[in-house]
Formats: C-alpha cells, structure tokens, sequence
C-alpha cells in the first residue's frame, strides 16, 4: 500500500470509528465557538474528567463572551480555583475582552484574528476554527504527535518546531473535505482513549492495520521526545496562624503581587527555607531553625506570632518548580511583652541559617516573568533586620524604636480589615471558612485551609 492509501485508509476508518464511539462531552452538544473556545483552553494539560464539572460551572456563570469580559476578575478566577494554570483564566478574559472591542462580542472566523486573542496559539487557534466553524485548519496538540508519529513512523523530534510544521501539513492533508470538525475530534478522541502515552491499546486501534510504528514494533518507542528539565525543587515554611482576640477564629491570608506566579491569588504566608543543590530535593529545616525563621519572616511584615508546631506537610507542582511545605501553626500575640523575645530568636536562626546557606544560594536564580502556561516564583526569606508591628506607634515604640503601625483599610465588600504588609507591601486578611467562598486560592492552600477548618490540625503533627 503507497503513502496516498495509507492516508485515505486512516482517515476514512478514524471517522468511521469516532462516529460510533464518540464521547458524550458538554462542549460537544452545541457548535458554539464561545464553548469551544472555554473547552479547549481549560482542557490544557489537563484532563477531561477534571474539566468536565469546571467547564459547566463557568458557562453556567458566564455563559457569553460578554459575561466573560465584564466579570470581575476574582469571579473568574474562582471558577478556575482548582483547575491550576491561573494565567489560563486570565488570559481567557483579556482574550474576551478584546473580542468584544475588536470583534463585536462575536468569534472572528479567520485565523490570523483568533491567533491574535491572548493565550491562544497555534493548536487552539485550530480547534476553535476546525469544530466551531469546520474550518480544514490543523489542531495538533501533543496527542495528535503521538498518533501521526505512531501512525507514519515518524522518528522526528516532537519538541522540534520543524516536527510541529511536519505534522500541521500532515493533518492538514489527512482532514476529508466538509469533515473537519469531526475529524480534528476524532484525532484527538484516538490519541486520548486508544493511541496512548503507555501501553497503547493496539488491537482496538481502527487504523491497526496500516500503522506503519505497531508493523515496525515501534509503538512503544514513539514519538521521539527530548525530555524536559526537571522541576526545580525548594523546601518553603508555611505559616497557618490562627487569629486571637478580636481576630479569634480567623487565619491570616495574603494576595499574592499583580503580576508573575498565581497573579493576585490567595495564600498563607510563606518564606524560602533554603535553596536546593542543581538537581536535588532541599531536605526539611529542622522545626526549631525553621519555626524562628518563619516568625521572623512575620514580624518582618508586621505580624507578630509564635510557631507552635509542625501541622502537616504538604506539596505543590508547578511546570518548572516544586514546592515543598512545612505547614506550621502559628498563634497571634497581642501582648507586647512577647515581640522582643519573638524577634531576637529569629534574628539569632536568620543569622545563623544565612551564613550556613550563603555559597549555595549564590547559585540559586529566581525568575518572575510568567510564560504563557506557567511561571516561576521570584521570592527569598525576608530580613528581620527591619521589623514591623501590628500595634500602633504608642504601643510598640517602647519596644523597638523604628516600628511603624501596618496600613489598615477596610475591605468594599467585606469586614475584613485590609493590611498593608511593612516589607512586600502585599495585602492581608483575617479570613474565617465563610471567606472561602469568596477568594480563589491555589489547590494546595485551598485544601490546607480547608482541613484546617475542619479541625485537621488540631493536634499536631510529629516531626
């Protein structure tokens, strides 16, 4: 059989396949390009269980472009909470935005005018065209690689720009005329449920009998792929404290800055323990040099507090980092008598982790531009050499005499005081459970907050 009847063959039996075997999905029981648009951003390394649930929440919450754009952006991103990839949601709205100042409040239908909406690149610019409006445009993902590099025995390099410009023509090639909406799905529904990463389920394959890798014994071998960089690792203490007196009840929260890594989202507080070796996990500070170092980092802000255990460990995955936490319960003081004894212990464990750390850390590079999926965190353990307090000037100035009051203001639509931390100038906010449902936290502070509310930590944990 040539290369033309080995094309017409895939082509003819994939379509064939998919129109039996098709899943049920939300996006799919409507050609609306708003849907498939929302679908295909948040299905992003992710998978299509997770999204299904998230994906009729946000269209039940914003079911036009129009509602998009105009909602607040704390809205958006609770409706994302969970999914990961925030600048994802982020990007969705601008690109809503623009949509409508650009295009009326209706999907442009050229492929140079999608290309140009924020956080849409080549792949999805050709889901959009190909099943909302059954363009024969190409939608080559990482899966379509797969099954093309399986299929023809294709040894090229899939993280190869020159590799994705092969497989676009290729596609382009093997959509039939008039079918490119079921076709580019069927590509897709082949390299999700049959032609997979591992142990690829051959004998149920439609077009088996004309894969050139499985005749090859290749299957398990492609497609080529140069493996990424490991995640950076680094051990980070978390500060989980609990309110007293008037803030009885509550937890602290901070937002994270306008820009870079989770833009804007919120978390407990938390500083770098210490910097890791190239290519090895930083092993766990000892709680004693740790819980000093995190009640400095407070004070440094303008909170006093006082560790008074390990609570739980917890781990959180980003594309180029991975954070290891060390969760510590923390209780708020209010007596002045107990900031002085704070910070010397924490400017005595500073002192001596900074000098212990300062040859590795000179190795260390933190990056704070943010790419399109994924960004880095530009952080460092703060200097308790400039403390700050929660109390007025007449309190604590017998205590250390350049302490400042923190900025104080009142939330629009919430009771919380708003502060100003003394040292990163982020916000924070005593929180109870019922603020859960208003502020978008990260996955793995959400879940931290959420047991703890639940009494998780009510004993702590052994170190």
């Amino acid at each position: 059989m040539g290369l033309q009847e080995q094309k017409r063959h895939f082509s003819v039996n994939l379509l064939d396949w998919y129109m039996i075997n098709r899943r049920d999905l939300p996006w799919r029981r409507h050609n609306n390009p708003y849907f498939t648009w929302v679908s295909e951003i948040m299905l992003q390394q992710t998978r299509v269980d997770t999204v299904i649930p998230y994906f009729n929440r946000f269209i039940t919450n914003f079911p036009t472009v129009q509602a998009l754009a105009e909602a607040p952006e704390e809205e958006v991103l609770k409706n994302w909470e969970g999914l990961g990839y925030y600048s994802r949601a982020r990007n969705l709205q601008a690109a809503a935005q623009q949509v409508m100042e650009l295009h009326g409040g209706e999907m442009p239908q050229d492929k140079q005018s999608v290309f140009a909406l924020k956080g849409v690149g080549p792949y999805t610019a050709g889901a959009i065209l190909s099943i909302a409006f059954n363009q024969p445009q190409p939608a080559v993902d990482g899966n379509v690689m797969r099954v093309l590099s399986r299929y023809f025995l294709i040894d090229e390099d899939i993280m190869k720009g020159s590799t994705r410009v092969l497989m676009e023509e290729l596609a382009t090639e093997l959509i039939p005329e008039g079918r490119a909406r079921d076709f580019n799905q069927a590509l897709m529904e082949l390299g999700a449920l049959v032609c997979t990463p591992k142990a690829p389920h051959c004998l149920t394959c439609p077009v088996m009998e004309q894969c050139s890798g499985r005749i090859a014994g290749r299957e398990l071998t492609l497609p080529v792929k140069t493996k990424a960089k490991p995640p950076r690792p680094e051990q980070r203490l978390v500060a989980l404290v609990e309110g007293s007196g008037v803030h009885r009840g509550r937890v602290l929260v901070r937002q994270r800055p306008e820009t870079g890594l989770l833009a804007r989202m919120w978390e407990l507080p938390h500083v770098l323990a210490a910097p890791a070796a190239a290519g090895k996990a930083a092993a766990p500070l000892a709680d004693e040099p740790a819980m000093a170092l995190l009640a400095g980092s407070l004070w440094a802000e303008g909170f006093a507090a006082r560790p008074e255990g390990l609570a739980t460990h917890a781990e959180h995955v980003f594309s180029h980092i991975v954070w290891s936490l060390q969760v510590y319960k923390c209780t708020e003081q209010d007596l002045g008598s107990e900031l002085p004894l704070i910070a010397a212990e924490a400017r005595a464990a500073y002192d001596a982790q900074a000098a212990s750390q300062a040859s590795s850390a000179a190795a260390v590079t933190q990056i704070s531009a943010e790419p399109k999926a994924d960004a880095e965190l530009t952080s460092a353990a703060a200097d308790v050499s400039a403390p700050g307090t929660a109390y007025t000037e007449s309190q604590s100035g017998s205590l250390l005499e350049h302490n400042k009051p923190l900025s104080v203001s009142t939330t629009a639509n919430a009771s919380q005081e708003v502060l100003t931390g003394k040292g990163d100038g982020l916000t924070y906010l005593w929180i109870g459970p019922e603020d859960m449902e208003k502020l978008a936290f990260p996955n793995v502070f959400l879940k931290l907050l959420r047991n703890y509310f639940a009494g998780a930590y009510d004993e702590l944990a052994e170190s």
